[in-house]
């Protein structure tokens, strides 16, 4: 009931204020839906060809949504998102070893930002699937919502065979 509670906040602020400026993707009903609206939106705002456009993540060191005091003008701040294979080491800014007992973890917010393909060039991230739940898949039998850019120290070869993954439902 709590996740029911909070997704109707989260809709009736957003009807009845404005488009948060921290999105829980988790209390969406399609959360693609709304990463494909963020880049048609960018795309209509700058006049970019939308078949050129693609998200860039960043994660931030900020772990609450209260702390964010500006909507971002093209993109948003993603809250409740957790890290399943890995840690995010919020020092080194980068993955790293999950600790003994613990198989998943909160991530800080995470910028999604619509950017043209060709004017990113990335180096030492992982292109790490966001998935709605645990179970990597929905019943329909999909589950995937886009792809986070996640800062690396390792090899990325190190981290897909960990099975790193980022899921917007744990099974807790």
């Amino acid at each position: 009931m709590s996740h029911f509670h909070r997704r109707y906040k989260q809709y009736k602020d957003w009807d009845e204020i404005e488009e948060p400026k921290v999105i829980w993707l988790s209390g969406l009903h399609t959360p693609e839906s709304y990463t494909t609206a963020l880049i048609q939106a960018a795309c209509r705002g700058k006049g970019w060809p939308l078949d050129k456009a693609i998200m860039y993540t960043v994660i931030t060191k900020e772990k609450s949504a209260a702390s964010i005091k500006k909507k971002l003008e093209y993109g948003t701040y993603v809250q409740g998102l957790y890290l399943e294979g890995a840690r995010w080491n919020g020092e080194k800014d980068c993955l790293d070893y999950q600790r003994p007992k613990e198989l998943i973890e909160e991530l800080p917010l995470m910028q999604v930002i619509p950017v043209m393909a060709n004017q990113l060039k990335l180096r030492n991230t992982l292109k790490t699937p966001i998935y709605v739940t645990q179970d990597r898949k929905n019943g329909m039998g999909v589950g995937g919502v886009f792809i986070a850019d996640v800062k690396t120290d390792k090899h990325t070869s190190h981290w897909v065979l960990q099975g790193v993954a980022i899921v917007l439902n744990t099974s807790d």
